[in-house]
């Protein structure tokens, strides 16, 4: 028995030390194909360094500062000729001198010429005057899959290139991310890397490397990423699909279609259309506003998300085929041609601020703004309108929702110079007048039109019945009695808060004469750089808490960032804090606001771009308007803009105002004079109230 026991072992032992030796063996051949793939790519891996141009970019995806001495960066050899491709982020300052190094090529590098740029892929060709450059093999698209490995180059400080390039190794983790254009893998992946290749163990390229993000759609989107185990490449394949066009020294624009759906929902939600965009490809074709797309490109959708994604790789200029549904009625376009620029979306204005927290059917009006389209239309306090419509026939309200947001719902599928007829019964009458009125544009939408905030709004804002049931307009339906009962009342005063997952602090002032009846508006302030203590936040909670949170039914909501400055990643908590400030107090989801003080003030541009389901506008200081994305119709945001007099950014500050406009977003500007980049004073705090105040006009 023993003596069995004994040889048993030994086999065992044998079979263990086999095994090692085997993974040991495989981890050697492992290595040896790594180096051997990274030292067959980096001859045509190339070294891109950037001089001139803007010495800070500012406005990172959320709220970052970008310098243009980053250090060198990565590209690719895509030609003999001396074609290089690289990613776009590289190029975020407009340099004025490009130069590549190039392997085995002593002496200076060479001055580079920016061809062109695709800005849906976020790739820039380069031109170098060289002959005879080695180029990569490329993976074809069929044969990439998850799982395979994939190896991460680049080239950063090695100035005589001499040595290989940096490697990360990985897998690819996913196929056709970011809508269909990216290849995901899990090799981390830097800044130095951006425009350089991800190659298979063969050294075939696979991919260029860039920063990206579905949910963002320039350069700089996914940036926050980087070094996270999520990376992005654009296939090879498609690299040199469109290089012919790029070539030809023109940009190539992303195909857009020009639609806005009814629900924010892109996911579970099918993809009624709620707004075209005038002149459009979608209106151009006659799409129109309740049309259900079904089927795209042959494919069959049922929801926006799968639109984006077989959308996600068209360019300017391509043609789709598409099926759609309105009423009871399969329609059939063969060929919509996409545009690659945007028509500057431009939401109709009435000229009207509705009382809040109404249960009763319609809107009644609670102030009427001078030389609006409802004073001209003798529109006036008090009235109550009750239908709205066209001279096609009007529309009762439902009582499905308050009667102030079924009316912006409507507004929202319109555009200025649209005619509307609208139902209205006078203040203390019974009769029904119907008027006609022309709508217009947003008061400060326009570059050439500064507008100014109200210098006085009626006190009276709200019913105070924002808990009440609403009236239903369906004489099948019948409102359940509800009997009346006190609300529980939540905590108020200075409250220490946490995100959900408990990682995350914040402080709320709920000023305590808070009535739950009134839904309140939030500003969301981000406080500058160290000033985090609870002492300081308090003390700026005061400069609100005096005058104006009272009056105007306002909650504060301070995140606590605990590092040097606002970060990309912090984003998401600042969000949930405002959630979980909704689950307990009354909220008006028209009038949440981010607020900040330069950096503070950059992350709070970034939050109402990026997360314009939620924020309504930012009430910014000492910061800038530089990367803007597109308005959407049925999800408004408006700017209110400070700076002062000595602030040596004051005239991009005064410039944001005018780039905002042309993209057709309401945007305010107030100077404060003799001052540098310092909080708000009293003026500005008095009007930023006001603007908050009237932020949900119609």
């Amino acid at each position: 028995m023993l003596r069995r026991i004994c040889i048993l072992a030994l086999l065992s032992m044998a079979a263990l030390a086999s095994s090692v030796r085997a993974q040991d063996d495989l981890n050697d051949a492992l290595e040896k194909m790594t180096k051997d793939a990274a030292r067959k790519a980096g001859a045509w891996v190339v070294q891109i360094e950037t001089r001139g141009g803007s010495d800070i970019v500012v406005a990172g995806p959320k709220g970052q500062t970008f310098r243009k001495t980053q250090g060198p960066t990565t590209g690719v050899i895509i030609s003999e000729d001396g074609y290089v491709i690289s990613s776009a982020f590289n190029f975020i300052n407009n340099p004025t001198i490009v130069l590549v190094r190039i392997a085995g090529r002593q002496g200076d590098p060479l001055v580079a010429q920016r061809v062109a740029t695709d800005k849906s892929r976020m790739l820039t060709l380069l031109k170098v005057d060289a002959k005879g450059l080695p180029v990569p093999t490329l993976v074809p698209k069929k044969e990439l899959a998850e799982g395979q490995w994939t190896i991460a180059l680049g080239r950063a400080l090695d100035l005589k290139m001499e040595k290989t390039p940096t490697v990360c190794v990985g897998v690819i983790s996913a196929l056709n991310r970011v809508w269909g254009k990216a290849i995901q893998t899990d090799a981390k992946i830097s800044p130095v890397n951006y425009g350089g290749p991800i190659v298979d163990i063969q050294g075939r390229v696979q991919g260029i490397l860039i920063p990206a993000s579905p949910k963002g759609d320039d350069e700089i989107s996914g940036y926050e990423w980087y070094d996270s185990g999520i990376g992005f490449a654009i296939p090879m394949e498609d690299v040199m699909s469109v290089l012919p066009r790029l070539k030809a020294g023109k940009d190539l624009q992303k195909g857009i279609l020009g639609v806005a759906m009814k629900s924010q929902d892109a996911y579970s939600v099918a993809p009624v259309i709620g707004t075209i965009q005038k002149g459009s490809p979608a209106e151009k074709a006659g799409l129109k506003p309740g049309d259900e797309i079904i089927e795209v490109e042959g494919k069959a959708v049922v929801s926006m998300a799968q639109i984006q994604h077989i959308l996600g790789t068209k360019y300017d200029g391509d043609k789709i085929a598409l099926k759609f549904k309105r009423g009871a009625d399969t329609k059939e376009i063969k060929a919509l041609e996409l545009v690659g620029k945007n028509v500057a979306i431009a939401q109709g204005y009435l000229g009207i601020l509705p009382m809040r927290d109404d249960p009763k059917l319609g809107v009644e009006i609670r102030h009427v703004f001078e030389k609006s389209p409802a004073e001209k239309a003798g529109l006036k306090i008090g009235d109550r309108i009750v239908k709205f419509g066209n001279a096609d026939g009007m529309t009762e309200f439902t009582g499905d929702k308050r009667g102030r947001a079924q009316f912006l719902d409507w507004l929202n599928t319109l555009y200025p110079g649209a005619e509307v007829s609208l139902g209205v019964k006078r203040k203390g009458a019974d009769k029904i007048d119907t008027i006609t009125a022309t709508l217009d544009n947003m008061p400060g939408s326009m570059p050439g039109a500064p507008d100014a905030v109200p210098a006085t709004l009626p006190d009276e804002r709200s019913f105070k019945k924002a808990l009440a049931q609403l009236e239903i307009n369906n004489p099948n339906v019948k409102n359940p009695k509800i009997v009346e009962q006190e609300p529980p009342m939540p905590e108020t005063g200075l409250l220490e808060k946490v995100t959900p997952d408990g990682e995350h602090k914040y402080l709320l002032w709920v000023y305590p004469e808070y009535d739950p009846n009134i839904a309140h508006s939030v500003i969301v302030w981000l406080h500058p750089p160290g000033k985090n203590s609870k002492e300081e936040l308090d003390a700026w909670a005061d400069f609100w808490d005096k005058d104006y949170c009272r009056k105007h039914h306002i909650i504060l909501v301070m995140p606590v960032e605990k590092q040097d400055g606002w970060q990309p990643s912090y984003a998401d908590f600042v969000v949930a804090s405002v959630r979980e400030t909704m689950k307990t107090y009354t909220i008006d989801n028209q009038r949440i606001v981010s607020h900040g003080m330069g950096a503070g003030g950059q992350m709070a541009m970034h939050l109402a771009f990026s997360h314009r389901d939620l924020f309504r506008g930012a009430i910014v200081t000492g910061a800038t308007a530089d990367r803007i994305k597109d308005n959407v119709a049925n999800q408004r945001l408006s700017f209110y803009l400070v700076g002062g007099s000595l602030d040596l950014l004051n005239k991009s500050i005064a410039e944001s105002r005018v780039r905002l406009a042309e993209r057709r977003y309401p945007a305010f500007y107030r100077e404060m004079t003799q001052r540098g980049r310092e909080y708000l004073n009293s003026d500005a705090i008095a009007e930023a109230a006001r603007w908050l105040d009237s932020l949900d006009k119609q």
